[in-house]
């Protein structure tokens, strides 16, 4: 009887939320605990571990979903990856949408042949995507879960 009271009080707590989220990955909580510029300016010293952030995505791998892009409250936009291929997000349909991720953040060095390969999944021309001849020295985040918000 207990188990059903309980079960009952987490039903109508989980219900009176006023947002409806897409779990993708591990189930996360939408309390974001740093800002970007908290976590790019720690990330300067190393990775930073059980970061929460919210941003809002600008696009997605619209090849398998193993990628997307977030504009942060900041201004710049991050490229989020998923914690060894273990999850896609929408290939479409989720531009604009809010996301809140947890992960691991780093600065890393994204190499020629990466951007290249991440530029045609996004659907660039050739022109495009030849175009690229630098590596890029950025913050990267690896999620281990995304909420989107519906």
């Amino acid at each position: 009887m207990k188990n059903i009271f309980f079960a009952f009080i987490a039903l109508a707590i989980t219900s009176c939320s006023t947002k409806e989220y897409s779990f993708f990955g591990e189930q996360i909580e939408d309390q974001v605990t740093h800002t970007y510029a908290s976590v790019y300016e720690s990330a300067q010293n190393g990775a930073v571990e059980n970061v929460v952030l919210e941003g809002e995505i600008t696009q997605t791998c619209a090849k398998k979903g193993c990628w997307m892009d977030v504009k942060m409250a900041e201004g710049d936009t991050m490229m989020v990856r998923f914690k060894d291929y273990g999850f896609f997000v929408p290939k479409e349909g989720a531009e604009g949408l809010r996301t809140v991720m947890r992960g691991k953040a780093k600065m890393d060095t994204i190499s020629v042949d990466l951007l290249r390969h991440y530029a045609e999944d996004a659907g660039k021309s050739e022109a495009e995507v030849m175009a690229i001849t630098e590596a890029r020295f950025v913050l990267e985040f690896i999620a281990d879960g995304v909420l989107i918000e519906q």
